[in-house]
């Protein structure tokens, strides 16, 4: 429930299926920084198939005691003809797209929808879901 008392816009549930179009993997016009756990790393090494040290030095940098992909310009490190080269071990911040707690609200929503293809598309995404995905996000965050 929202502090008013009434229901999230989003509480019946969104219609959302990514359509691979890789628009969420390109900066637009802010810093597009992708933060990494030590979970979100071992996972992408694995991926790889390097070990998370060596994951590390090739493909992150420090920032403030966070670690994040290194930036490489506007498109993500991984996004290779606009698709996800590492999907089966992205990041919980990309795996957890659209569904981000500052992108929830309805006229947030609105703007990622000007962008993001999914969005509409695909089987409805339940409140549920919805309410999970937003607390592993959060969960994420707070060990970053």
């Amino acid at each position: 429930m929202e502090k008013s008392g009434r229901s999230a816009w989003w509480h019946g549930g969104v219609r959302f299926q990514c359509q691979g179009s890789g628009k969420c993997c390109v900066s637009r016009g802010a810093v597009g920084n992708v933060w990494l756990t030590l979970a979100d790393r071992q996972r992408l090494a694995r991926t790889l198939g390097l070990a998370t040290a060596t994951f590390t030095r090739r493909y992150c940098e420090r920032v403030d005691d966070q670690w994040r992909l290194r930036d490489a310009g506007p498109d993500c490190t991984f996004l290779k003809n606009h698709r996800c080269s590492v999907y089966d071990g992205r990041p919980t911040q990309c795996r957890t797209w659209p569904f981000w707690p500052e992108n929830m609200g309805a006229k947030q929503w609105t703007a990622v929808a000007a962008f993001c293809p999914g969005v509409g598309k695909g089987p409805v995404v339940p409140r549920e879901r919805i309410e999970a995905i937003l607390k592993e996000q959060r969960e994420s965050t707070a060990q970053l």
